[in-house]
């Protein structure tokens, strides 16, 4: 079977040194002559790299082949450090020859422990892992970098605990959306910027666009899929509220970094309606949203209601509903929260998929789970999805037979969609991501561009990301007492300013905004965070 195999491998051990991979410097020297050295031994690297990546994969059932590979990875080595490559892409080539090393114990004659089957794993998924982050660097290759904080105001004061049973034993069975509390049970963000937080993994969506466009149906419903589970995995840890935005209340995020512009706004008072429009590489996505809660004592329930669409520029169409949510242990315990329910991706074209977030039981020792399958038109299984919302998700061709789950322990049988990034250096008490601690920075020049209705410039929020408790508590009584005006402007005709409601009930942006932000023409936008009339307040119940 591997006749052909050993010919190559015969004729790779008498080539000369500077014919093996990893030893081209002298296409390097006539290359750079165009441009600059770092860059295009970059992309040398790059090619390099993958080549020997995939002898790994393709010759795992040859011991010559491992020993011809190491040969060449050793060689490739030599010349990073002789052109002077940075040490951790030399450090990768010795990443290579460990997976070798591990993969050769097959052909001996004890058996492999667990501990190296375990080091393979690890090897084989860190392949895996540097094929994503290659295609990501392809899909983000053409954005700026910009530069943004990475942790939030340090605290002017301490903040005071408060009983949080204290505050809401008297609300049992009510919604919770229209219960106040005090700032402690905040995060210092609102429910539109939190709604930005779904698009912290896009680049999933740029590589489904990428995959549509080349013809790879089957890709691109994989990669949507990560994408719909991956906005899950910013709750783990956080247990604080976003503050509930006023009527019309509005958040931009412009990210050229991530090659996205994303907009929302509350649209509705009662019932609670946040409408978003999203916008990146050959894809859109919008929605509204609105959450049902319930408080059983010891636990909140909160039932999304509303419909994601995503389409991409080719007319390929996704929609989707979000799944549960539960928020256990508010009296006694640790506080956790849990995402259950089957969450089904109806496409207009070739697939569809469905994926069912498994309820975590008190005697769980495996969290998180989230597995499901691809569909085509027949309803044939050709693709089997796995993972975990806190943590990766993973997919197999065709459908695993047996318990309903796929294997997860064979990494050969399984490629990786989507792994969360690592959490934040400065998480505070709040636990927000790296990603969540940007949205609601002033970076420079901005506050002259933005509305006066923007989540940044409302005071508690910002007095709270500052630890100012005092003054946010304050603020955000004033601000509530100014909530009850919201129902009166509702009865009396108001509309949203850049949304508008179709016959089916659900909000589309109607467009606008961001030419109104070119002009810095914000007429018409009321100051809803300013001083209002208390007699008008108290007078509209």
């Amino acid at each position: 079977m591997h006749q052909s195999l050993e010919i190559s491998l015969a004729r790779a051990r008498s080539m000369p040194a500077g014919n093996l991979p990893g030893c081209e410097s002298g296409t390097t020297a006539r290359v750079t002559k165009g441009g600059s050295e770092g860059t295009v031994a970059g992309i040398l690297y790059k090619s390099r790299w993958f080549s020997l990546r995939n002898s790994v994969i393709l010759l795992q059932d040859s011991p010559a082949a491992a020993d011809v590979v190491i040969l060449s990875t050793d060689r490739l080595k030599k010349c990073l450090l002789e052109e002077g490559i940075s040490d951790k892409l030399v450090k990768d080539c010795d990443q290579i020859k460990l997976s070798l090393f591990f993969r050769s114990s097959k052909f001996s004659a004890t058996e492999s422990s667990d501990e190296d089957e375990t080091s393979f794993y690890d090897t084989k998924q860190y392949f895996t892992e540097l094929a994503m982050h290659g295609d990501k660097e392809d899909c983000d290759s053409g954005y700026p970098q910009i530069e943004r904080r990475k942790k939030l105001p340090d605290p002017v004061l301490r903040e005071k605990g408060v009983s949080l049973w204290s505050l809401i034993k008297d609300n049992v069975g009510k919604d919770l959306t229209r219960v106040c509390l005090p700032v402690y049970f905040n995060e210092p963000i609102s429910s539109l910027q939190k709604c930005f937080e779904d698009l912290e993994y896009s680049d999933l969506l740029d590589r489904a666009y990428k995959y549509g466009k080349e013809g790879n149906s089957l890709e691109r419903i994989l990669n949507v899929a990560a994408f719909a589970v991956s906005g899950y995995s910013s709750s783990e840890g956080r247990h604080c509220k976003p503050f509930n935005p006023l009527l019309g209340e509005t958040f931009e995020a412009d990210y050229p970094e991530k090659g996205v512009r994303f907009f929302s706004e509350k649209v509705s008072h009662h019932p609670t309606l946040i409408a978003f429009h999203c916008e990146g590489k050959g894809w859109k996505f919008w929605g509204d949203s609105n959450l049902r809660s319930k408080f059983s004592g010891r636990s909140i329930q909160l039932d999304p209601v509303g419909v994601l669409t995503l389409e991409f520029d080719d007319g390929e169409t996704f929609q989707w509903s979000k799944v549960t949510t539960n928020i256990y242990n508010l009296i006694l315990g640790q506080v956790y929260c849990d995402h259950h329910g089957l969450m089904q991706i109806r496409g207009n074209s070739q697939y569809s998929c469905k994926l069912k977030f498994k309820e975590q039981s008190i005697i769980e020792r495996n969290p998180h789970q989230v597995h499901g399958f691809v569909e085509d038109h027949s309803g044939k299984k050709v693709a089997t999805l796995f993972g975990k919302w806190d943590d990766s998700m993973y997919y197999v061709n065709g459908e695993v037979k047996g318990s309903g789950k796929p294997k997860v322990c064979c990494p050969s049988e399984a490629t990786l969609l989507w792994k969360r990034n690592e959490p934040a250096p400065n998480p505070t008490r709040y636990n927000l991501t790296s990603f969540a601690i940007t949205l609601n920075e002033i970076t420079p020049g901005l506050q002259e561009k933005l509305p006066p209705t923007d989540s940044r410039l409302r005071p508690d929020q910002r007095h709270l990301e500052s630890g100012e408790f005092d003054r946010a508590n304050s603020e955000k009584q004033r601000l509530e007492r100014r909530q009850r005006m919201s129902r009166k402007l509702q009865e009396s005709g108001w509309k949203p300013r850049w949304f508008r409601k179709d016959g089916n009930g659900s909000y589309h942006y109607v467009g606008g905004y961001w030419e109104a932000r070119e002009q810095a023409n914000w007429d018409g936008c009321p100051d809803i965070f300013g001083e209002f009339n208390e007699e008008t307040v108290d007078s509209s119940g």
